[in-house]
Order: C-alpha cells, then structure tokens, then sequence
C-alpha cells in the first residue's frame, strides 16, 4: 500500500495532499508497452506476421490499458 502524501499548505490556510498521476509502476507497465509494441513492428517488418500480431495485441490490448488504469 503506498504511504500517503505530505500535505501541502495552501493560501487560506487548507492543506490539499498531492498525488502524482503516473506513479513508478505506472511508467514501468507505459515503458513495457513501448518496448513490446517496438519489437511487434521490427517483427513484422522481418516478415513474421503473426508473431507480430500477437506481440502488438499484448502491447495494444493489454499492456497500455493496465499501464493507464493501475
């Protein structure tokens, strides 16, 4: 469970918690993505179709919508 996040004064004197929109976890999964949807392409730049097709599907259908939403 990640620890909360210090508050921040405010004018007026309320605080409000920031809270970043990506975390670690986040970028790791994006940069996951990236990275199988680059070899998808370089796939199926070599000829090998469906092999491609199933390495972007993972990177398209999979990895950046569990990469946006965790």
């Amino acid at each position: 469970m990640p620890s909360p996040r210090p508050a921040v004064p405010q004018a007026g004197g309320t605080q409000v918690t920031r809270r970043s929109l990506l975390t670690r976890r986040n970028l790791v999964i994006l940069a996951a993505a990236v990275l199988v949807l680059v070899a998808g392409y370089l796939t199926l730049a070599a000829g090998h179709a469906s092999a491609a097709a199933v390495l972007l599907v993972i990177g398209y259908c999979v990895l950046f919508p569990i990469g946006i939403a965790l």
